[in-house]
């Protein structure tokens, strides 16, 4: 590395560019400056985008990262308003609408919520998976410990909250509200994915207040598609009893 080099790399130190950059204003030629320029420009930004897709996927929370590739959708209901490339583009997040996903054990919904939030960490947008009963936990335990607040506004920063197996176990009085604190706080400000096998009748086991429950689902249908899988397990379809 010749003297003019170093001086590039301690400038770029300076100024905070990083390593890639450095590496990019060495390795780049151009018939002009500004040609040369932007080249190590494009780079960098590219660069940026892509760390930020990474960051944005780990700090998403999924248990396995799954995509649209292969997916099945036999006999899945999508309603009039949103269709299947709509579906896989993300292309409600633009509009702040939401999603529930309806359907027995085990049929993919788990697995669409995924891809449709991975789809979203690849537009740049902030998502987290959670498994509708540990986030209920961690808002609990967060104001158990003073630091509610400081929680909230984290949730505030998304693009998408995924609360996975919604229903699938019963919260007490202070759970309850706190969840509705959440999903209230989301309406018309971030969309929501919801999955559950429970329809909206039973929700009040759920949260044992039937107006705090009307007014939950109030705010989620209004801005929200219902989509219904109505097919048989795939677990258990290809589950090695099945296949004995």
């Amino acid at each position: 590395m010749n003297k003019h080099d170093k001086e590039i790399a301690a400038s770029c130190r300076l100024l905070k560019l990083g390593t890639n950059f450095v590496k990019n204003t060495l390795a780049f030629t151009g018939d002009s400056h500004q040609e040369y320029m932007l080249k190590v420009l494009s780079a960098e930004v590219e660069y940026r985008e892509l760390k930020r897709r990474d960051l944005n996927l780990k700090k998403a929370g999924f248990g396995n990262v799954k995509t649209f590739e292969n997916y099945h959708f036999e006999d899945i209901e999508l309603p009039a308003a949103i269709d299947r490339e709509l579906l896989i583009k993300a292309d409600f997040l633009n509009r702040t609408e939401n999603l529930i996903l309806y359907g027995r054990n085990g049929t993919g919904k788990s697995h669409m919520a995924t891809a449709i939030g991975v789809e979203a960490c690849m537009q740049g947008k902030k998502v987290a998976f959670y498994k509708t009963a540990a986030l209920v936990n961690e808002i609990v335990t967060a104001k158990a410990d003073g630091k509610l607040l400081r929680y909230l506004k984290k949730l505030e920063k998304l693009d998408l909250l995924i609360c996975d197996e919604w229903g699938y176990i019963p919260f007490d009085a202070e759970g309850s509200q706190l969840l509705f604190q959440v999903i209230a706080d989301c309406y018309e400000k971030r969309s929501i994915i919801i999955t559950t096998n429970l329809e909206f009748s039973r929700w009040n086991g759920i949260f044992y207040d039937d107006q705090l429950t009307t007014s939950l689902i109030d705010r989620l249908v209004h801005h929200s598609h219902l989509i219904i899988f109505d097919r048989e397990s795939w677990r258990f379809k290809h589950s090695l009893m099945q296949q004995k």
